[in-house]
């Protein structure tokens, strides 16, 4: 990857996020692809669109990751200034214990840590009980209420505070590779888009649209707001290639063996062929889902919009996903902006994707 991308994927997943608390992110993102982009928008909730071949008269294509990433939130502050939380999103209660949090406030960031009882003053391990979120608690240093007051309010988001590294190779961790990665691979393939902007027949929305991990919410926002011919959704996905994890139940998705395209559902056919038939031209090597009734991404609202929007979802194999140790392989990640450059520059002018009846 070349360095300046690999700068920008770090600051974008190092830079927090929460669910409904997007704004410094989509600043990050907006920063990077404004010099490869006729035009960048921002709606009433901060979803961001930025426009390549705008006004061409041809379909429009959207290419929509979200940004958010799960965390907490300050939801009651007791007599001694310990700090109870909420949800946002699919926190695991029991990886968030004694972890080192970061709380934003309006005067700035407050550092705390996730309260852990030393195992000496437990009951014996066998009796030991998984945690709730309502059993979790945050320590400020505070020494009261009123101390605490001083620093937080309720409401207030809080993250994990550990940040993007590189392990070995083409492998990076961490926290919020869900789904940072999705809009980093949207602003590469506008980028790698823009220098063949002649070649390009159809108008390119690229999106980085708000609160998935609550409810897919920014996306039938924008997918509502900008009504796409067509559309690709980034996300992560699973991977099954480390212990305990069952193939039989999950599929076998492994890392550094290419992208993955997720089959059936709010998944058009022709969508999915299309992608298959210009992977194959450009030699990316994919990997395949299969899904029932749902995907658990935005790729669920974004099909039913408006009467049927054909979609299809690309995901990047992730191992310990909503965890602190996310971790990706970055050759498989590039091959995402890759694909959905290919998939752009096959659509012709005011091509319709349906089914065969």
């Amino acid at each position: 990857m070349r360095q300046e991308s690999l700068k920008f994927l770090e600051t974008l997943v190092n830079t927090p996020s929460p669910s409904g608390h997007e704004a410094r992110g989509q600043r990050v993102w907006m920063d990077y692809v404004q010099s490869y982009t006729d035009d960048i928008q921002s709606d009433a909730y901060g979803n961001v669109v930025a426009w390549l071949n705008k006004g061409c008269g041809g379909s429009r294509l959207m290419l929509a990751a979200h940004a958010d990433e799960i965390g907490m939130v300050v939801n009651y502050i007791d007599d001694n200034g310990f700090i109870y939380v909420r949800r946002l999103g699919g926190v695991d209660a029991a990886i968030t214990k004694a972890q080192r949090v970061h709380l934003h406030s309006a005067n700035g960031l407050v550092k705390g840590v996730v309260g852990n009882v030393a195992p000496h003053l437990t009951k014996q391990e066998g009796e030991r009980k998984v945690p709730k979120i309502e059993d979790l608690f945050i320590d400020i240093g505070a020494s009261s209420r009123k101390d605490a007051e001083k620093l937080v309010r309720i409401g207030d988001p809080i993250t994990l505070a550990d940040q993007f590294d590189l392990l070995r190779g083409d492998l990076a961790v961490g926290r919020a590779f869900d789904n940072r990665i999705g809009t980093f691979a949207v602003a590469e393939t506008l980028r790698l888009l823009a220098p063949q902007i002649k070649k390009l027949k159809v108008e390119v929305c690229g999106v980085s649209n708000i609160m998935e991990e609550v409810g897919l919410l920014g996306a039938r926002q924008i997918a509502y707001a900008l009504k796409p011919d067509v559309a690709l959704v980034v996300d992560v996905t699973h991977a099954t290639d480390y212990p305990t994890v069952s193939k039989i139940q999950h599929g076998d998705i492994r890392l550094g063996c290419g992208p993955a395209l997720t089959h059936g559902g709010c998944n058009h056919i022709e969508v999915v062929r299309r992608l298959e038939k210009v992977a194959a031209s450009s030699k990316i090597k994919l990997q395949h889902e299969a899904m029932s009734a749902t995907s658990g991404t935005d790729t669920d609202v974004i099909f039913w919009t408006r009467g049927g929007i054909p979609s299809a979802l690309i995901s990047l194999p992730n191992r310990y996903m909503h965890s602190p140790v996310e971790m990706v392989n970055l050759l498989d990640l590039e091959q995402i902006s890759e694909l959905m450059v290919a998939f752009a520059l096959s659509l012709k002018n005011n091509e319709q994707f349906k089914v065969r009846i």
